[in-house]
């Protein structure tokens, strides 16, 4: 049977009379059902026929999208190479080699590839054909740049992980700063910040200074650490995670952080990971730079504070009763009862003393005591003991305290400050006589009243008295051998170590070398004490001394 078909014209007429009545007048229902029953089809019939709208067909090229002067195969050969040289020649700020550019010297000088030369015929090319072409291949510089699949990461439990970053603050001064060194201007209020990974909580303080100062650093990293009035944030957590600054290539920054079994992680460098973003991964603490900003800083315009003190008072109780109050950002509590819930099993690590903080920041340097009992570093001079007068010392010089520490021979000795100077000339001073200098008058009045007996020239010995075998009356203390000893247990182990830090054994080294060696491990067997005068050693050889191996 014949399927009726309805006339275009038929429908179209019936189009335009419809136009003319109002969408809800009863007589288009009677025109769509005269229509129907004319034709013989049915009402829907009808509708379905109103609904097509049909046109003049377009008509195409049977070779749409390829080209007539090129094989596909060249085409994207040549593309290809264009492509790279715009992407080898792409600076950081977006400048790269033009297409008009780089087919002048594919034409003139050809391109070297791993294939061999290529070289493009002249003419064969323009610039709008290889645009098309590199748009439809998806060969464009805006296709080329796509990132990899962004990988989101959590903590499994509270200080797991620390993110932690120095941002310009938008309080573009302080008037009354709380220090301001002459010589290089008005210091800048930064804003420090630590965010915990797993909760998001967070800890921020301003402070006044000329840039990503060490010192700073290891102040505000100690202060986040530890407790706080009427806010539960604190602990010392097992990773820090932050961006490449000066701080981060500070030997002292990574002996501090060794010394409270933080492991230090910072971001690869830039371009070092292919076309990805590789500072993307500290993000939650930049989103927290972000939030304070345009939360809290923004009504510094109506109120600005004066002093350091006090913008950091106005920023903790924001810190307290909002940021932190507000949702986790998967969870349905806030994010500092996030803090608490997660925190491990055996609760997190409380944070040492202020003066034990210090020390961890304490460097070695090798000196010699002077007749006058000084030190001298960087220019100034440190009163010491006079019982350390003529010795070879470890000065420890921390850079969160102004005076220094002297060890020698496992002895600690200090804190001693700057001297004053010498004294006014005609000025009788006498000094104090040193620990060292009473024992060594002891023992000269000592040899002057002891005696041999003078059975030691006749060769009969005296009787000696017995001494009690207390060993199995005494009580004693074990000691604690999980943890690791400041000393080596022999010179053998300290010359294993010797050997293991300057990756050479022993023996193969210069006789001199040697000598030095092992008059240092019977001398000491201090760890610390040793390898800082086998670095000092071993550095001034390589500078053309003497002793060099």
């Amino acid at each position: 049977m014949k399927k009726k078909i309805i006339p275009g014209e038929a429908i179209a007429n019936l189009r335009v009379r419809l136009e003319k009545l109002s969408p809800r007048s009863g007589e288009r229902v009677a025109l769509v059902e005269a229509t129907a029953a004319t034709y013989g089809v049915s009402i829907a019939s009808v509708y379905r026929s109103l609904n097509e709208k049909r046109g003049p067909k377009s008509t195409r090229r049977s070779d749409q999208g390829r080209s007539r002067k090129l094989s596909i195969t060249e085409l994207h050969q040549y593309c290809e190479i264009i492509a790279a040289l715009k992407v080898r020649t792409l600076n950081k700020k977006g400048r790269h080699i033009s297409t008009a550019r780089a087919l002048e010297l594919l034409e003139t000088c050809g391109i070297e590839t791993p294939d061999g030369l290529v070289k493009a015929a002249p003419g064969l090319l323009s610039k709008s054909f290889v645009n098309r072409y590199l748009k439809q291949l998806g060969l464009h510089l805006q296709a080329l740049q796509i990132e990899p699949q962004v990988v989101r990461f959590q903590a499994k439990n509270s200080n797991d992980c620390w993110q932690f970053d120095i941002s310009r603050s938008d309080l573009k001064d302080i008037p009354e700063p709380p220090w301001i060194d002459p010589s290089r201007g008005k210091p800048k209020p930064m804003l420090f910040s630590v965010i915990d990974d797993r909760s998001g909580a967070c800890y921020q303080e301003y402070l006044c200074v000329y840039g990503e100062e060490l010192d700073a650093v290891l102040r505000f990293l100690f202060r986040a650490m530890s407790p706080k009035d009427d806010f539960p944030f604190q602990g010392i957590p097992k990773m820090i995670y932050s961006d490449n600054g000066s701080f981060a290539k500070s030997a002292i920054f990574k002996r501090v952080m060794e010394c409270l079994e933080i492991k230090f992680k910072s971001h690869d460098a830039r371009d070092t990971d292919g076309r990805r973003t590789t500072a993307r991964s500290k993000g939650k603490v930049e989103r927290g730079f972000r939030t304070i900003k345009e939360a809290h800083e923004v009504l510094y315009h109506f109120h600005k504070p004066s002093t350091e003190e006090e913008a950091n008072l106005w920023l903790h109780q924001h810190l307290y009763r909002h940021f932190n109050q507000r949702l986790h950002r998967s969870e349905n509590h806030s994010r500092i009862e996030d803090w608490l819930c997660n925190l491990p099993e055996e609760g997190y690590r409380q944070m040492c003393s202020w003066e034990k903080f210090c020390s961890f920041a304490r460097e070695p340097v090798e000196r010699m005591v002077s007749d006058e009992a000084k030190v001298s570093l960087d220019g100034i001079d440190y009163s010491v003991s006079g019982e350390l007068i003529g010795l070879e010392v470890t000065v420890l010089l921390g850079v969160l305290d102004n005076q220094i520490y002297i060890k020698h021979k496992g002895v600690e000795y200090g804190p001693y400050h700057p001297a004053d100077g010498p004294i006014p000339l005609h000025t009788y001073r006498k000094a104090t006589k040193t620990k060292r200098e009473k024992q060594a008058d002891k023992i000269e009045d000592l040899a002057k009243k002891i005696s041999v007996p003078k059975s030691a020239l006749t060769g009969t010995p005296d009787a000696l008295p017995m001494l009690a075998n207390t060993s199995e009356s005494s009580k004693s203390i074990p000691f604690p051998e999980h943890l690791e000893s400041a000393d080596f247990a022999n010179p053998v182990e300290a010359k294993l170590a010797i050997a293991h830090y300057l990756g050479r054994p022993i023996g193969g080294m210069a006789d001199e070398s040697r000598s030095f060696i092992g008059e240092l491990v019977l001398s000491t067997l201090n760890k610390r004490e040793i390898l800082s005068k086998i670095k000092s050693y071993f550095a001034q050889s390589r500078k053309g001394d003497r002793r060099a191996h």
